[in-house]
């Protein structure tokens, strides 16, 4: 059964959540763990943690995160503290700022890429600062 002898609360830093195939989830999504998403998101996701989405994921809306593996499709802003990794099958239509940035190719993202930017204070509130490295 679930939450039988779990000694880990689910705001835990170590959280995993998942959003699985078929799911669809209107609303926002705020977490201090990591969230995999197969399914689609039709809101804002701000997560202290990591987050992938499978070949088959979709988010409408805004992106914070620590670091972020995608497959999948975004359409809003990317804002990602440490690493992006854009996979062959990521489609990104948006904005991103981010630490670092891979993509292998195939991969197809249009819009403005500042690098070198960092996400502060990502929390469960959503709250949050960047400031630019510069040269």
């Amino acid at each position: 059964m679930l939450g039988i002898g779990n000694k880990h609360s689910g705001s835990e830093s170590g959280a995993i959540n998942l959003i699985g195939s078929g799911t669809t989830i209107n609303g926002d999504i705020q977490s201090s763990g990591d969230v995999r998403i197969d399914g689609t998101l039709t809101g804002n996701i701000t997560l202290s943690g990591r987050l992938v989405i499978g070949p088959n994921g979709k988010i409408e809306g805004n992106v914070i995160c620590q670091n972020a593996d995608i497959s999948g499709e975004i359409k809003g802003k990317v804002q990602i503290a440490e690493m992006l990794s854009l996979k062959a099958t990521a489609k990104i239509l948006g904005d991103i700022a981010t630490g670092k940035i891979s993509i292998e190719p195939g991969a197809v993202f249009t819009g403005t890429c500042n690098m070198g930017a960092i996400v502060k204070n990502i929390n469960a509130t959503g709250e949050k600062s960047i400031a630019t490295k510069t040269a």
